[in-house]
């Protein structure tokens, strides 16, 4: 049996700085959802425009994600990384003004809106792309052998300064306002953009040129479709975040359900990605590649569970404790996700897997703050959360009763042949 190395994929340079750029690029995009997320709300004190956010940023991300993945596998990604970067820039600038004192003293209410829901819509673009060039990019930096490491790595990265992200973004809203939160946010994303330019342009796998833009897409689409591994752990992670999920709503249960204030806010929203720095630590010296199909499950069923606590708690102590526990699951099920799709996706179509990941997991994060926000408006957020746990424990147990390939999924001897592979 190879040896675990929970440092394998730090070894390599160009990772290390990848690594820097997503933080960089997570944590200014979790502040940015914070504090659009209240400067909206407040501005409305209506759920349903949490709802509208989700929406504008939605549509553009899911309808746009299978042509995304096919211009990924046929580009150099690099170069498409830094160009999503720039244009990124340009949003955060954007907002950033919006909120300017000359801005609100001059343009209404719903002409502020517009230009918020506008802004939101072009990072929903945007997001079509980013999905399926960083799991693109991540399989060219290091090898394959590294894939399950890079992948906890990564996904724990993305957690961690979704941690940090969310709980500056809430009391950076209370110390400085939401204006000067922003131009932090955007200084934070130039910041990548100049670190980007230390990776190296990389190879394109892609061979087949000739293939049809439609043939392309059928082909990526069909692959995940016939793949019932992948495809029961994308439907796993989708309803989780579609149903289970609870963060578009967090400030109606920050102002209203819990009365904890703009900084209360900002606990809630990390609390739930807390738990994932736990779950980095415990996953590159523990290997999840053993059991991994059974692991995903009791993951995600995990998340349920402590969602419905969240949603049935009117104690703010309590509320943080049940979103860290499900935060830890949450960790584990995009750790499990990630590299099952890393191990099983050929190097030529990863673009298109990618575009199909974000379709159903990236996207459901937008819906999935449109189905809160009309949960919540119609039943109430704690009910709404209550029934979004409720929903996605019922399709783990049909899952794990329907879908066997997932069920006994055990990647250990893929990873070892890969190593045995390099070492050789």
């Amino acid at each position: 049996m190879a040896k675990t190395d929970p440092y394998a994929a730090l070894r390599f340079k160009e990772f290390n700085i990848f690594l820097l750029v997503r933080f960089a690029l997570v944590f200014g995009w979790s502040m940015q959802f914070v504090v659009i997320e209240w400067q909206v709300y407040s501005l409305t004190n209506n759920e349903l425009s949490l709802g509208i956010i989700g929406l504008c940023e939605f549509l553009p991300a899911f309808f746009l994600a299978p042509f995304a993945g096919h211009i990924v596998d046929r580009k150099e990604k690099r170069n498409l990384f830094t160009l999503c970067i720039a244009l990124f820039s340009l949003i955060s600038f954007g907002l950033f003004w919006l909120t300017s004192q000359g801005v609100e003293s001059s343009w209404s209410t719903h002409r502020i809106l517009a230009g918020i829901y506008s802004l939101v819509f072009f990072g929903g673009v945007l997001r079509a792309f980013f999905g399926p060039t960083i799991f693109s990019l991540i399989a060219l930096i290091v090898p394959k052998s590294a894939y399950p490491n890079a992948a906890t790595w990564s996904s724990s990265t993305w957690k961690g300064a979704s941690v940090f992200g969310a709980l500056c973004g809430g009391f950076l809203i209370a110390w400085i306002g939401v204006h000067y939160t922003l131009g932090i946010i955007f200084g934070l994303v130039m910041l990548a953009l100049v670190l980007v330019f230390k990776i190296s342009k990389k190879p394109i796998l892609n061979k087949a040129t000739n293939e049809s833009i439609k043939e392309s897409l059928k082909s990526g689409i069909k692959f995940v479709f016939n793949d019932k591994v992948i495809l029961g752990a994308l439907t796993l992670d989708m309803v989780a975040v579609l149903f289970g999920g609870a963060v578009a709503i967090f400030a109606v249960f920050a102002k209203d359900v819990l009365d904890a204030g703009p900084k209360g806010f900002g606990v809630l929203n990390a609390a739930l990605s807390s738990g994932s720095i736990i779950t980095m630590v415990a996953t590159t010296y523990i290997p999840i590649t053993k059991n991994t199909g059974k692991k995903l499950l009791v993951a995600v069923f995990g998340f349920g569970v402590f969602m419905i606590v969240f949603g049935a708690s009117k104690l703010l102590w309590l509320s943080v404790i049940a979103l860290f526990c499900s935060g830890v699951f949450d960790g584990i099920s995009m750790v499990v996700r990630q590299t099952i799709l890393q191990l099983k996706t050929p190097d030529h179509m990863r673009g298109r897997v990618g575009a199909v990941n974000s379709m159903f997991v990236g996207s459901s994060n937008e819906l999935g703050a449109v189905e809160s926000g009309i949960a919540a408006r119609i039943f109430g957020a704690p009910l709404a959360v209550v029934l979004g746990g409720s929903t996605t424990l019922l399709t783990v147990i049909i899952m794990s009763l329907k879908n066997r390939p997932l069920r006994e999924l055990d990647l250990q001897q893929d990873v070892e042949e890969h190593y045995d592979e390099v070492k050789n």
